[in-house]
C-alpha cells in the first residue's frame, strides 16, 4: 500500500486546523457554562415539559415522524427523544454523558487499531492520521465531560455499551486496512449523526455550542475516511492527494466523501444510551 505522504499530511493539517477552531469555540462555551451554571433555575419538571415541546415540534417538522419510522443502528431521532429522562438528571446531561461515552469508545478503538498486527506496515503518515484523530477524540471526550459536570451531572467514564458490542463483533474481521476504515466510518458516522440530533434537542445554549463545534470535526473524519476507503478499496491509495489529480480520479470521487445532502439520523444514538445509570 502506497500513499502520497505529503498530500495526506495536508489532510492531517487541515483536520488539526478545524479541530483547533472547534476547541476554541468549545472552550468559550464551557467557560460560559461554568460561569452561569443553572442560574435559569429550570426544574426537572420544566426540563421534561420542554423536552415534550421539542419532540412535538420535531414531529411536526418531519411529517409526524414518518420519515424516521424505521430504526437503524441507533434508532430514529424521534425514538431518541421519546425516551424519558432519569428522575435525577436532565435530558441535557444524559445527552452529554452519551456523547462522552461515544468519544471514550472512539479513543479506545483508535488506540487498539494502532496496535493491530498489520498496523506497523501501514505508511507512517496513515499511523499519524490515526494518532491525531485519537487525540482529537480525547479532547472531545474531555469537553463533553466538562459540559456534563458544569450542568451538575456526573461525567461518564465508560464506553457506549451498544457501540462497544459493534466494535467487539468487528474485531475478528480487522485483517486489513479496508475493514478497519469501515469500522472507523461506522463510529465516526454514528458520532456525527448523534451530535446533529443532539444539537436540535439540547436546551442549554452552551451545551449546543459545544456539541455543534465538535460535530463538524466528526463530519470531516467521515468525509476523509469515505474517500480513503473508496481509493484504497479501488487499489489507488496514491490518489489520496491535495490537490487531487482530477484526470485520474473516478467519477464518484466528487461525492463519495459526502453521500448525503443532509445528515441522516438513522445511526444517532438514543439520548440515554450512554448515560450514567
Amino acid at each position: 500500500m502506497t500513499v502520497d505522504e505529503r498530500a495526506f499530511g495536508a489532510l492531517i493539517e487541515e483536520s488539526n486546523d478545524l479541530h483547533s477552531d472547534s476547541m476554541q469555540t468549545t472552550r468559550t462555551a464551557l467557560a460560559e457554562l461554568v460561569e452561569t451554571g443553572r442560574e435559569s433555575g429550570i426544574t426537572p419538571e420544566q426540563d421534561t415539559e420542554a423536552g415534550a415541546e421539542r419532540r412535538a415540534l420535531l414531529a411536526r417538522g418531519i411529517g409526524g415522524g414518518k420519515a424516521l419510522a424505521a430504526a437503524g443502528v441507533g434508532g430514529a431521532l424521534l425514538a431518541l427523544m421519546a425516551r424519558p429522562a432519569f428522575a435525577d438528571q436532565s435530558a441535557d446531561v444524559q445527552m452529554l454523558q452519551t456523547a462522552t461515552s461515544i468519544e471514550i469508545l472512539a479513543v479506545a478503538t483508535y488506540d487498539a487499531a494502532l496496535h493491530l498486527s498489520f498496523a506497523g506496515s501501514l505508511p507512517k503518515v496513515v499511523q499519524t492520521f490515526a494518532t491525531t484523530t485519537k487525540q482529537q477524540h480525547t479532547d472531545h471526550q474531555a469537553a463533553f465531560a466538562a459540559a456534563t459536570t458544569a450542568l451538575g451531572g456526573k461525567a461518564q467514564t465508560m464506553p457506549d455499551p451498544v457501540l462497544l458490542d459493534v466494535v467487539n463483533k468487528a474485531k475478528p474481521k480487522l485483517t486489513g486496512p479496508v475493514p478497519l476504515v469501515e469500522l472507523a466510518i461506522t463510529l465516526e458516522m454514528g458520532a456525527a449523526e448523534t451530535y446533529v440530533a443532539f444539537v436540535t434537542t439540547l436546551s442549554d445554549k452552551n451545551a449546543r455550542n459545544t456539541t455543534a463545534s465538535i460535530m463538524g470535526v466528526e463530519a470531516q473524519h467521515v468525509a476523509v475516511l469515505n474517500a480513503v476507503k473508496a481509493l484504497v478499496g479501488a487499489g489507488h491509495p496514491e490518489l489520496i492527494a491535495l490537490p487531487p489529480a482530477l484526470d485520474k480520479l473516478p467519477a464518484a470521487a466528487g461525492s463519495v466523501g459526502f453521500p448525503d445532502a443532509f445528515y441522516p439520523y438513522d445511526m444517532a444514538r438514543a439520548a440515554d444510551e450512554g448515560a450514567v445509570k
